[in-house]
């Protein structure tokens, strides 16, 4: 059964750290050059501005469950997530514990597979329903050690392998389960073709974050949460790297959820 959203305690400091947080990015568009295209699953997937989400997650992921992400501009459905036993609607092969993004109408956008074995809990993304006809993947997720949830800045790696893809790593800093952390392409993964010779910077292409009813100044639960998504990036590939955080980090979270929000609406962008 579907959990309920839940209304967290009334938003005090988090309230002012997400508004700032939005008003910072309106001033980062309003100085930053335009930018380009990302399309790694498909380009109707990227779009000239910057992109919302409003992803609800449900209790458990079994048949015809998982997530649904909506667009924050109309409220329509963009994606939805299902997983499938062995012969399922996947394809038709797929294999236990597969997950499939569809989109808003149902049809099959990626497959997320779990590379068996893999020490560091490496998660496999097919275009379609791919994984099913044995096509190679188009990117491949990881802990970045095997130890927990990983050392360092980024707990998770990301590369792309597609052929006709640039070439080039994502790390995701921060953490999911507290529903704070941003997917951070590598310089070479965004570098603009009209800025050679420049130095070149790591950009944060998408971002989870806590959603706040603005109606009723209240944090939603964490079963409910945005993702933004950058201009001109890619939306399905990103909701692809939120399925495999789910799977890799899980939900657990330790300590206080304040201080997570506090560093990210104060740490640069």
């Amino acid at each position: 059964m579907c959990s309920t959203p839940r209304p967290a305690e009334p938003c005090t400091s988090e309230e002012s750290i997400t508004r700032e947080r939005e008003r910072e990015r309106e001033r980062e568009r309003e100085m930053s050059p335009p930018q380009q295209q990302a399309a790694i699953v498909g380009e109707e997937y990227c779009e000239g501005e910057d992109r919302e989400l409003t992803v609800r997650k449900m209790t458990l992921f079994t048949p015809g469950d998982g997530l649904e992400a909506y667009d924050h501009r109309n409220g329509a459905l963009a994606f939805r997530v299902e997983t499938y036993g062995r012969g399922g609607a996947c394809g038709g092969g797929a294999a236990r514990g597969d997950l499939a993004l569809l989109g808003a109408r149902g049809e099959p956008v990626l497959t997320v597979r779990r590379r068996r074995p893999s020490l560091h809990n490496r998660w496999d993304g097919f275009l379609g329903d791919g994984a099913a006809h044995g096509q190679k993947p188009v990117f491949s997720a990881r802990r970045s050690s095997i130890l927990g949830a990983g050392t360092g800045a980024a707990a998770v790696l990301v590369d792309l392998l597609a052929p006709g893809v640039v070439a080039g790593e994502f790390r995701v800093d921060g953490s999911f389960p507290r529903r704070c952390c941003r997917v951070v392409a590598s310089a070479k993964a965004w570098a603009a073709p009209d800025r050679e010779g420049e130095e070149e910077e790591d950009v944060v292409v998408a971002e989870v974050r806590r959603k706040v009813d603005e109606d009723a100044h209240v944090m939603m639960g964490r079963d409910v949460f945005v993702l933004w998504v950058r201009a001109g990036f890619d939306a399905a590939f990103a909701m692809g790297i939120v399925l495999v955080l789910d799977r890799i980090t899980g939900d657990d979270v330790d300590g206080d959820l304040g201080q997570d929000l506090l560093e990210a609406a104060t740490s640069p962008a």
